[in-house]
């Protein structure tokens, strides 16, 4: 068998996109080409011609990409210097290649060469096409050359690229149910979130159905906190520039904060994190180790300035409801608070069915003090050994990864995958040891001498907008019963069972249910389509003999019905259903 490297797969798709690159520059003779990378899951290539790609272009270059792999033409490099580059790619009339040359260092530069074609790359590459196997040609694009709105616009084909064409088979039909999942559909057909252009984008507007979704949730982080011994705060949506200036996140968050006001002469701006607030609540009155940890916890609404361009649906938005925290602890602590958080993400996870999660490890580079990060080396070291422990300790999957730390400290992202093996970034923990210390932040240890807490920053379900688009995909808009905006549907075949559909429920809103009827006067055929469509977590569907014999009939997911259910059976195993915020019920 033969052995591959270990970036076998990256090399495999990297030496498509030349392939796919040579394929269109022989189907369409003066193509200039743009970049071809690979990317995770395939690769893109962008091109500059008159031609305008449709999707019946891509069969066709497919087919000349499959006649150039069975070639088996080998990747050969080759090297000159930055003189014969830029004279190179000048007789071929690439101007883009040329662009890119003239900002490389003076030095060698590579060219890959198979059969008749040539780019200018770095590689590697697999040896030769004959390699290369299942690929896809997928959808086309708009992209900007170099991402600049202020360049040319390219055509971006991309693709799909695996070992194996049963993977390929796996991840399209993959994709095809996320598109069935996609939150932004969903998200409009059951009437939980809209945007609208006068209220601006990235900016959600909650419907009744949004609105009872993110109640229970927030009622859900409610009660865990205060099992978790959590203390309630609320801080307002603007405050002074100057306590930005002092937590440090004025230079290095600017770009992602929203303009400031100037109101009496006074700076202001849109609160982007809750964090500097909730350390002058701490810094309010005088803290004994004794009183450590502190946790303050806070539903704050948070305002950031996302690229136009970054914006989508519920996943980036400008307007964020964060399920945050702030807990001050001693050195000694902060092992077991830092856990603590973790076993809440562990909890949560089984309340959501969330079976598959990494913890993203993200530490500092020392290149970047007093640049991108905090400048105190020995400060970084140490407390991400602590993290590093307490992940160790604690048994729970990790990947580290290097310059991606929060300016203040070590942070830990979580990663998810929805039940359609789709991954999510849903939550973080951070530690911070540099930020307390400005704003004087400080206990009086058992010695009597004064030190500065750590504080570990967490938001277990990140923010309302993004947990609520993974759960509408992750659960394809089946909610559980104790999330479901529509916990029970109750639909009448006629106009004779009215008053009993109204008395049965008047019980069900007694017990605390969210009850609709649908008492018109469409057939039942038609009612229970567009209760289908609206996916209520109970069906009941009530005739004239439901109604003769005090009954129900229940409508389950798979489309069959139970006849002769006495509500007074149906509503104890409801209940507990609901109560313990089970995943599925006795009815499935």
């Amino acid at each position: 068998m033969e052995e591959k490297p270990e970036n076998y797969v990256e090399k495999m798709r990297h030496s498509l996109s030349h392939v796919m690159a040579q394929a269109v520059a022989e189907l369409f003779p003066g193509a200039k080409l743009g970049i071809g990378p690979a990317i995770e899951n395939g690769f893109y290539y962008d091109f500059d011609t008159p031609h305008h790609f449709t999707p019946e272009d891509l069969p066709a270059i497919e087919k000349k990409m499959r006649h150039i792999i069975a070639q088996a033409q080998k990747f050969e490099r080759f090297e000159m210097s930055k003189d014969e580059a830029l004279k190179y790619f000048t007789e071929r009339g690439e101007k883009y290649k040329l662009e890119l040359v003239k900002d490389l260092a003076d030095g060698t530069i590579s060219i890959y060469k198979n059969g008749p074609f040539s780019d200018l790359c770095k590689g590697p590459h697999v040896e030769h096409t004959g390699k290369l196997k299942a690929f896809k040609l997928t959808s086309i694009a708009g992209a900007y050359w170099r991402g600049s709105e202020a360049n040319p616009m390219l055509q971006r084909i991309y693709a799909v690229a695996f070992e194996t064409q049963a993977e390929i088979d796996g991840y399209l039909k993959m994709q095809e149910e996320a598109a069935k999942r996609d939150h932004r559909k969903l998200g409009k057909q059951l009437e939980i979130f809209i945007f609208d252009d006068d209220v601006g984008p990235g900016l959600p507007l909650w419907l009744p159905n949004g609105a009872v979704m993110i109640e229970e949730l927030e009622k859900l982080a409610k009660e865990t906190e205060s099992a978790g011994g959590y203390l309630r705060v609320k801080t307002p949506h603007i405050c002074k520039d100057t306590m930005y200036h002092r937590s440090g996140h004025l230079p290095y968050y600017a770009e992602s904060m929203f303009p400031a006001m100037e109101i009496d002469g006074q700076k202001y701006y849109l609160k982007p994190m809750n964090c500097p607030h909730h350390h002058k609540i701490y810094g309010s009155k005088p803290r004994s180790y004794r009183d450590l940890p502190v946790r303050l916890a806070e539903y704050g609404t948070c305002y950031r300035y996302e690229q136009s361009g970054e914006l989508f649906g519920l996943m980036r938005v400008r307007s964020m409801q964060m399920n945050d925290a702030h807990i001050y602890c001693t050195p000694e602590q902060f092992q077991e608070e830092f856990l603590a958080v973790c076993r809440m993400y562990l909890g949560y996870f089984k309340i959501f069915g969330i079976e598959k999660y990494v913890m993203r490890f993200s530490t500092h580079a020392p290149e970047g003090l007093g640049k991108k990060y905090v400048d105190n080396p020995e400060l970084w070291v140490s407390t991400e050994k602590m993290v590093q422990e307490a992940l160790e300790n604690g048994g729970l999957p990790y990947n580290k990864v290097l310059n991606e730390a929060a300016f203040y400290g070590p942070k830990i992202d979580v990663q998810i995958w929805s039940a359609i093996g789709k991954e999510f970034s849903l939550a973080t923990n951070q530690v911070d040891f540099a930020v307390p210390g400005r704003f004087g932040l400080v206990y009086k240890d058992k010695d009597g001498a004064e030190k500065t807490p750590l504080c570990i920053h967490r938001a277990p379900l990140g923010t309302h907008e993004r947990l609520v688009g993974f759960l509408i995909e992750h659960f394809a808009g089946h909610f559980p019963l104790w999330l479901a905006p529509e916990q029970v549907k109750i639909l009448t075949i006629t106009s004779n069972e009215e008053d009993y559909a109204r008395g049965l429920s008047d019980k069900l809103k007694a017990e605390g249910f969210r009850v609709s009827l649908d008492l018109g006067a469409d057939t039942i055929g038609s009612k229970v389509r567009l209760a289908v469509m609206g996916k209520p977590a109970c069906t009941l569907i009530v005739g004239k003999k439901e109604k003769a014999e005090g009954t129900v009939a229940m409508r389950l997911k798979n489309g069959k019905n139970i006849y002769g259910l006495k509500l007074e059976e149906v509503l104890p195993n409801l209940k507990k259903e609901r109560d313990t915020r089970a995943l599925t019920g006795v009815y499935v």
